[in-house]
């Protein structure tokens, strides 16, 4: 079927509250660790690296699917594929909830990674099936205005919530939720048509070697990769720890600057989603906007970790920046044809969450190790640690930087099914 013959598309405001709910969970799920933190050391007596490690077995589970659930989406749709994975997802957390230990929480953590590996991708896809290109950007971006909305559920919400039962409780009541929203998907979301065969697997295995070998991803891939990883990390687990032992203050306290950075976020999701086209028309692409976002994101927390006054503003800043992460999917995009836009969207979120779970888990390895080689405190530690990460977060600028005249000017990638 021709791009002109493309039948109605569904209306998207019942589409949009479905696929809403499910990556609000799945934002949710990501960033809920940061502010139970304090009660995951208390009861099971974790060290800073294994609660690093638990908490990025999110973000490794998440990565690893991304190759697999982009080829799925192609092959099935966002309705078959969805709802089965939100339903592992569930079983996820119920075993969090009922976990004892080191290796349950893990193992629960990373099934609820592996379960939500599609709540972004899924509707990206139907997105780009069901809607006209002119759309598609404004469209993407009311999506990340619901993960934003996770994420403010995740910090004030959470910590009152927190005050009348147990994070054990919380997560039987996020397993019954998530199964809830499968089923919704599965009754809400229409089948994509089928006009020709899908492509076999060679044939999609070829699209996305085709994608990991060409320069532009490598371009785009460290500052993709470790600017926004290293930014989920924070804020999906380090961010509470930093504000109480480095800034002193309660963990109330530390939730509503979480509150106010992602509330920040959402804003600046929304100001991409109702003005990227307009400023597009004006010369302002994607790609200035994605430089200019991580470069916000990393002045910022140059300022968290010099402890410059305002650190409500230097927080807000750093979550303001981390909003371009959404445009690294379009600037990659650029260079592609739309037969590979499903693996190489999935590509640049892999590599998303792979830093993440490098940064999350590697700032609680330098904090231990620190402290057991030189004796510093937990402030202190963590200070060298942000330190490290704002070294690697300003490299990868330089690299973007560096390979900007060379991919300001590009050529499709050719066809490849």
């Amino acid at each position: 079927m021709s791009r002109d013959a493309r039948p109605a598309p569904p209306a998207f405001v019942p589409l949009y509250t479905a696929f809403a709910a499910g990556y609000l969970l799945s934002y949710l799920f990501r960033t809920v660790n940061a502010v139970i933190s304090p009660e995951l050391t208390r009861d099971l007596g974790l060290a800073a690296g294994s609660l690093g490690f638990l908490t990025s077995a999110y973000f490794v589970a998440f990565a690893a699917m991304q190759i697999p659930v982009g080829m799925l989406l192609d092959r099935y749709g966002p309705r078959r594929v969805e709802p089965a994975l939100l339903a592992v997802a569930a079983l996820g957390a119920l075993l969090f909830a009922m976990a004892d230990g080191i290796a349950g929480l893990t193992l629960g953590r990373a099934i609820i990674g592996a379960g939500v590996a599609s709540c972004l991708m899924a509707p990206l896809k139907g997105i780009a099936m069901w809607y006209p290109v002119e759309r598609q950007a404004s469209l993407a971006g009311w999506m990340m205005v619901a993960g934003g909305l996770g994420a403010l559920a995740a910090t004030t919400p959470l910590e009152i919530a927190l005050r009348f039962a147990t994070w054990r409780t919380i997560f039987v009541v996020l397993a019954a939720l998530t199964l809830a929203v499968a089923v919704w998907l599965w009754f809400r979301v229409p089948d994509l048509a089928r006009t020709a065969p899908a492509a076999g697997f060679a044939a999609q295995w070829a699209g996305v070697k085709r994608v990991f070998g060409h320069p532009r991803f490598w371009w785009i891939a460290p500052l993709a990769g470790f600017g926004m990883g290293a930014f989920m990390a924070v804020q999906g687990l380090w961010a509470v720890p930093w504000m109480m032992e480095v800034e002193g203050v309660s963990r109330a306290a530390a939730a509503s600057t979480l509150l106010a950075m992602s509330a920040v976020i959402l804003a600046g999701y929304l100001l991409l989603a109702l003005f990227a086209t307009q400023l597009g028309r004006w010369g302002i692409l994607p790609r200035h906007l994605f430089a200019g976002g991580f470069a916000t994101n990393a002045v910022a927390l140059a300022a968290i970790v010099a402890q410059l006054p305002g650190s409500y503003v230097w927080w807000s800043l750093y979550g303001l920046g981390a909003a371009a992460n959404i445009l690294a999917f379009a600037v990659l995009n650029e260079g592609f044809g739309r037969e590979l836009a499903a693996r190489s969207n999935t590509a640049v979120n892999l590599v998303m969450f792979a830093g993440s779970f490098a940064a999350q888990w590697g700032i609680g390895i330098v904090v231990d190790m620190l402290r057991a080689a030189s004796g510093t405190d937990a402030a202190t530690a963590l200070r060298y640690a942000f330190i490290l990460v704002l070294v690697l977060d300003l490299a990868t600028l330089a690299w973007f930087a560096w390979g900007w005249k060379r991919h300001a000017v590009h050529a499709p990638a050719a066809h490849t099914a």
